[in-house]
């Protein structure tokens, strides 16, 4: 476990840059966050962190398919919000651990 000082708050991240805290993020931390993955965030970005954040809060386990069907994005939006792997991208910059459904 590492400690890296994101929007000024230090927090703790696991060996893939993942929080171990979630309760330490925040939208300005997601921001920077996004940055470093070449991404500015808008409100739909917003909408997608902040589902991944309560289903996760939830238990639920999280993949494309069910970010998909959230009737926020679907799958193809998603891909254009996050390109390159957008469930991982997604959900580091929503301050969550990497979903198991991600290798």
């Amino acid at each position: 476990m590492e400690e890296k000082t994101i929007a000024g708050v230090k927090v703790a991240l696991n060996e893939e840059g993942y929080f171990t805290n979630p309760e330490q993020w925040n939208e300005e931390i997601a921001k920077e966050i996004a940055t470093e993955e070449g991404i500015e965030l808008n409100d739909k970005h917003f909408e997608v962190l902040n589902f991944l954040r309560e289903k996760f809060n939830e238990g639920e386990v999280l993949s494309i398919r069910k970010v998909g069907n959230s009737g926020i994005v679907n799958i193809k939006e998603l891909y254009q919000l996050f390109p390159g792997g957008p469930l991982k991208k997604s959900s580091r910059i929503a301050g969550i651990p990497k979903p198991s459904s991600c290798v």
